[in-house]
């Protein structure tokens, strides 16, 4: 008996727990087309005991599309998300010259059709760089179709950079997907969510311009790019995440199927022409929780706009808002916004000013920090560090309560609203 069981650990310790895609004619020399090859190898994973493909280290070329199995897992040899240069020198290699990187050709200017991958229930992508060699770093971006889509119940997408897609994961009709440790700078749209009926999950996911911040690609992206944007989503779930040099850091809109409620904890948004938009979200609310957004370039650079068209709740706790920026927040709608424990630094600049203009404290606007235009507000526990306007109160607010808040200088708060819903107290200025 004792060498039946040794035998069958002997055995057990010898069988791969994976497939490995050059035994499916996969070449990682930046050339060949790997397309079949790794389809073959993920159609044979779905059959086997393991359920598993690796990629070891390689460029490998693609120019078209994979479509994952049931229960399958594609695997590059990176454990955690890697960094690379794109056409800017940060001392980090390039994407061609280590790990697992997939190099995407095919679908140029053909934004419409399938996914570069495209993940089913229970499968995961883990430990790649995808990278589009032909996209140019110096102009306007070429069109290509979402890097990844996420379907089904319970896909993932772990541990990947999305160096320079066009537009990074769409994580629409699935249910609980896992999006986990992800770096690059998608450029167009970085992550889409909608049509979720089952808590989705977001963590640790920052689009930064490594790839490229030449002038015309980037004023292009921060004319166009959306990094974040929610549709229907049933509490969605997510934490430390990030943004730069977007039109839009974080978006939530009304699509067919709804609107967003969640847990946004930790999110920040930096030079972006407005940091966090809301044009609709679902009445249970978003919570956003430890924030910070930057606004200071754009033709009205601003931190937060709350659409006529919201009739949500959204609620702001202990979140930071700087520029140099034109106002904090402009807040419009039937629905209910709330800011408590935060800290308001640098607006009513215009949005024209110099950086010179900017450090004398000149060219100057009267706008108030928060434009709250209707629906119902409150504020409470802040603190103004600016003596400049504060709080406008429009003629369309419903209910107000601004209380507890310490302002620099005496307290400026402008009321153009009849209402008799207001509750302003507890109040400290200088």
């Amino acid at each position: 008996m004792v060498f039946v069981l040794l035998a069958s650990f002997a055995t057990a310790a010898e069988r791969p727990n994976f497939l490995n895609v050059l035994d499916f004619g996969a070449v990682g020399d930046g050339q060949a087309d790997n397309t079949a090859a790794f389809q073959k190898a993920l159609d044979e994973a779905a059959k086997s005991d393991v359920q598993a493909v690796f990629a070891p280290r390689g460029n490998y070329r693609f120019d078209g599309s994979l479509a994952f199995p049931v229960g399958v897992t594609l695997k590059g040899v990176w454990e955690s998300v890697p960094a690379h240069n794109g056409i800017r020198d940060r001392g980090l290699p390039k994407p061609t010259d280590d790990g697992t990187t997939f190099l995407v050709y095919g679908n140029a200017d053909a934004e419409n059709k399938e996914p570069f991958i495209t993940l089913n229930t229970n499968c995961t992508l883990k430990g790649v760089c995808i990278y589009y060699p032909e996209q140019k770093a110096d102009d306007v971006p070429t069109p290509y179709p979402w890097a990844v889509a996420m379907r089904g119940k319970n896909p993932a997408v772990l541990d990947c950079e999305l160096l320079n897609p066009y537009k990074g994961i769409d994580a629409t009709k699935n249910e609980r997907h896992l999006i986990r440790n992800i770096s690059g700078q998608p450029l167009r749209l970085g992550i889409y969510v909608d049509a979720i009926y089952d808590i989705g999950r977001i963590e640790n996911v920052h689009f930064n311009p490594w790839w490229s911040m030449q002038s015309k690609l980037f004023q292009w992206q921060q004319e166009n790019g959306e990094a974040f944007v929610f549709g229907h989503s049933d509490w969605q779930y997510v934490l430390n995440t990030f943004c730069f040099g977007y039109n839009i850091g974080y978006r939530f809109i009304q699509s067919q199927a709804g609107g967003c409620n969640g847990n946004f904890l930790g999110i920040g948004a930096d030079d972006c022409y407005t940091a966090l938009v809301v044009d609709q979200c679902a009445p249970m609310g978003l919570l956003i929780t430890n924030g910070e957004f930057v606004s200071f370039h754009g033709p009205d650079p601003t931190m937060i706009r709350v659409s006529p068209t919201n009739q949500g709740v959204v609620r702001f706790s202990n979140c930071a808002f700087w520029g140099p920026c034109s106002k904090i927040a402009v807040i419009e709608g039937r629905g209910t916004v709330g800011f408590s424990d935060c800290t308001f630094v640098q607006w009513g600049f215009a949005p024209t000013e110099t950086r010179n203009d900017r450090r004398r404290g000149e060219n100057r606007t009267s706008d108030a920090a928060l434009q709250l235009l209707g629906g119902t507000v409150l504020v409470r526990g802040s603190e103004f560090r600016e003596n400049r306007p504060h709080i406008l109160l429009g003629k369309e607010v419903r209910k107000a309560i601004v209380s507890d808040n310490v302002f620099r200088g005496p307290i400026q708060i402008e009321k153009q609203t009849e209402s008799t819903s207001l509750s302003i107290h507890g109040n400290v200025g200088d």
